[in-house]
């Protein structure tokens, strides 16, 4: 098991930037590809990024390409989104997820077997 918690969430205006983080725990975090999702009311969840589980590939959704950056932190098992420009289309529930030896391929929910309780993400106009 791998238990994830996102963290950093919050209300900003449009064009202010935001830092999420995800702390896990369990097993070793090293072996696992994460990604961060996000859930606008009313629309489905949808993928933001992926780091691989050796960290060196990562691939953004086209819509947060060039204004988000994930990274992680395998001494400190933690996984982070900088969010930069921020738009009020950006408002979600933020999600951070674990796929055992994921790559940047992972982009759909069910390539994930772990995932975070979420962190809310407003960004007003």
């Amino acid at each position: 098991q791998v238990q994830l918690v996102e963290s950093g969430g919050g209300l900003v205006q449009a064009g202010a930037s935001l830092r999420l983080s995800c702390a896990a725990s369990g097993r070793t975090f090293s072996n696992y590809g994460m990604g961060w999702f996000r859930q606008a009311p009313g629309k489905e969840r949808e993928f933001v990024a992926v780091i691989n589980w050796i960290g060196g590939s990562k691939y953004y959704a086209d819509s947060v390409k060039g204004r988000f950056t994930i990274s992680r932190d395998n001494a400190k098992n933690g996984l982070y989104l900088q969010m930069d420009s921020l738009k009020p289309e950006d408002t979600a529930i933020y999600y951070c997820a674990a796929a055992y030896r994921g790559t940047t391929f992972f982009r759909t929910e069910r390539d994930y077997d772990y995932w975070g309780q979420g962190t809310q993400v407003t960004v007003s106009s």
